[in-house]
């Protein structure tokens, strides 16, 4: 199941790494890029600051995936140009950022990013200039705007398949750290020692997830070697900062094969650590459910249909929720009340974590309500539901639900028969409810449970 994650443990022997003053060149005849394959404006750009007399390459990832046959979702620029003189040059140019300061060129809809060549960090702290750089006592990198040259910019990379340079008018490839070697054998590899480099940036490890992931590549086995020792650093993160990266894991096409890396180098605790808590606990439903969710999710991308977060993180979530409900409930709270008042703490201590928007734990919460209130039918509750915005997603929410394993006394086949009946055939189901629980259903406490994963059974709508 981790097949991506072992081809690591299967690298040749580690190459020492050096600094590289010259790069390795490959020349139009050695490699399969054409300028015409890149963003008409992302080539301007480059000719532009070339003409203006800067050094100015298309870099990283969209060099990366024009190798490997993959559209790139952005282009970006590097240049020697600080981004001052970037936006001296263009009009449509505004500069961004204060720990990473960027240049954001506009054209209509498409926005090609510029960023100056970076250089090493002064390694005396009594050197470092706060306006510049800056970095907390553990390593991390707090501002980075160090300028410097191409061959230091290079080295600064956190990967070897993002350190590659591609000129669009020489249509020349600089790779200064053997990453055209690292594309060929399908490995992430990161540049320097990487235990360094992840206390710089604890986000490269999930970063070198993502990319192993994405590109179905293994990560070399030095590079992975620190993982599970430093994770817990990712607590010292920004939350905001994580919501972003956590979207990038889990709706970029690979949130299955990501979760099980996240798992497996124990990161996926610092992000979900109530989460993480229930997979320990009851390990066979929660990585069931969740699993079930992200292969859902990435079959929806595949597809070109629309995925929404909130859904994402509520199945994300919703392993940690009933035992809190239940616990609400043995207080002598209401079931309804128990839910919504588990989901506000569950979500509060969430937020602490990874800063989710109002606009999706709304949702969220509305989702885990469907499910006290979809087992309730009597009467015109069901009609009333049905009518309910959020019918749509609660009910794919208990079809999930039961994919994993739980028990619901077939409210989810009562509720796709009762969505396809008409009036009298509806009111024939509601008479034939009475007599019944009308809470059959409803989230209920799960027994500890481990073993070989259930399964699957088939896959919701998310």
């Amino acid at each position: 199941m981790l097949k991506k994650l072992f081809q690591s443990f299967r690298s040749p022997v580690r190459r020492t790494q050096h600094k590289r003053s010259t790069p390795e060149v490959l020349n139009s005849s050695q490699h399969s890029l054409q300028r015409a394959q890149f963003s008409r404006y992302a080539v301007s750009i480059v000719e532009r600051l070339q003409n203006a007399g800067y050094q100015a390459y298309l870099v990283g990832g969209c060099v990366r995936d024009m190798l490997l046959n993959i559209t790139p979702k952005d282009f970006d620029v590097a240049t020697s140009a600080t981004p001052e003189q970037v936006r001296a040059e263009f009009r449509n140019a505004r500069i961004i950022g204060r720990r990473f300061k960027l240049v954001h060129i506009h054209f209509g809809r498409e926005i090609i990013e510029v960023a100056t060549f970076r250089a090493n960090h002064p390694q005396n702290e009594d050197e470092e200039d706060n306006n510049q750089s800056s970095r907390n006592e553990s390593g991390r990198i707090l501002r980075d705007n160090v300028y410097g040259t191409l061959e230091e910019d290079a080295q600064r990379r956190d990967f070897t398949i993002n350190a590659l340079y591609y000129d669009p008018v020489s249509e020349r490839i600089l790779d200064y750290a053997n990453g055209v070697h690292d594309i060929r054998n399908n490995l992430v590899r990161l540049i320097g020692d990487p235990r360094k480099r992840y206390q710089e940036d604890p986000v490269r490890m999930l970063r070198a997830v993502r990319f192993a992931a994405k590109l179905n590549f293994g990560i070399e086995k030095h590079t992975a070697a620190p993982i599970r020792e430093l994770a817990p650093m990712l607590r010292e993160i920004p939350s905001a900062r994580l919501f972003e990266e956590v979207l990038k894991l889990f709706l970029s096409g690979h949130a299955a094969d990501t979760f099980e890396m996240l798992v497996d180098l124990q990161l996926f605790d610092p992000l979900f650590p109530a989460s993480a808590e229930a997979l320990e606990y009851n390990p066979t439903y929660t990585h069931t459910l969740i699993s079930e969710a992200l292969i859902n999710t990435d079959l929806r991308i595949k597809q070109n249909k629309p995925v929404t977060p909130a859904f994402l993180f509520a199945a994300l979530l919703w392993p940690a929720l009933p035992a809190r409900v239940l616990h609400l409930q043995e207080r002598g709270m209401p079931p309804i009340p128990a839910m919504q008042e588990a989901a506000h703490e569950l979500i509060a201590e969430q937020c602490q974590r990874i800063a989710i928007p109002k606009r999706f734990t709304m949702p969220i919460r509305e989702i885990w309500d469907m499910q006290e209130r979809l087992p309730r039918r009597s009467g015109k509750r069901a009609d009333q539901l049905l009518d309910n915005p959020r019918f749509r997603a609660g009910y794919d929410f208990l079809l999930l639900r039961e994919s994993a394993g739980e028990q619901t006394e077939g409210l989810g086949e009562w509720w796709t028969d009762y969505q396809d009946a008409n009036d009298s055939e509806r009111r024939d189901m509601i008479r034939d409810l009475s007599g019944k629980d009308d809470t059959a259903g409803a989230p209920r406490k799960r027994r500890r449970s481990g073993g070989a994963k259930r399964k699957r059974t088939g896959s919701s709508d998310a």
